[in-house]
């Protein structure tokens, strides 16, 4: 119970939940899950180019000549690759931080691979750089530093948009939210 507490969101009860039903009825799930996390932990690196989480020396995304290889995108986690590489028509290639610059918690640009990064950015194959960091105080704080980076070194710079969701309403958004949405309007 203790080791499936390690899992995000997962409090005392649900990890009882879990590990009384692997135990008393699913022991092959418990099997399968055991190996396919010590074959991950064995197997799974970060990309060469881009930091993401790989079984390869390069990511797939990295590895495709049909990806537009000028555009860089730049986001905290691999799993934001996955949720704009899935989600948007975005199709350049990614740069994965593992995090955001946060000196308070001892995290700063040497944790985050921001001199590989520098360093790419120095060839002169990227044309433009994508902030696609969280809107948090540290994210913006991340992208601000990045964004120094780039223009040093002559690359274009732009960030995602940042305001009202589809769907959503006016009258149940915080404050920041309406604020980035304004400040980022553009012409129609």
């Amino acid at each position: 119970m203790e080791a499936l507490r390690y899992l995000p969101g997962v409090g005392p009860k649900t990890a009882q939940r879990m590990a009384f039903h692997l135990l008393q009825h699913d022991r092959q799930g418990a099997k399968f899950l055991v190996d396919s996390l010590a074959d991950a932990l064995e197997n799974i690196r970060r990309c060469n180019l881009c930091r993401t989480l790989t079984e390869r020396e390069v990511c797939a995304i990295c590895d495709n000549p049909a990806r537009d290889h000028r555009q860089l995108c730049v986001v905290e986690t691999p799993a934001d690759v996955l949720a704009i590489d899935q989600a948007t028509v975005f199709n350049g290639v990614f740069f994965v931080l593992h995090g955001h610059l946060s000196p308070l918690d001892g995290v700063g640009p040497e944790e985050l691979g921001l001199d590989k990064l520098a360093r790419r950015l120095e060839k002169g194959e990227i044309k433009e750089l994508i902030l696609a960091t969280n809107p948090t105080m540290e994210g913006e704080a991340t992208a601000h530093y990045i964004s120094e980076l780039a223009r040093n070194g002559g690359v274009s710079v732009s960030r995602i948009a940042h305001g009202v969701p589809v769907g959503g309403e006016l009258e149940y958004l915080d404050a920041n939210t309406l604020a980035h949405a304004f400040n980022g309007r553009r012409a129609v």
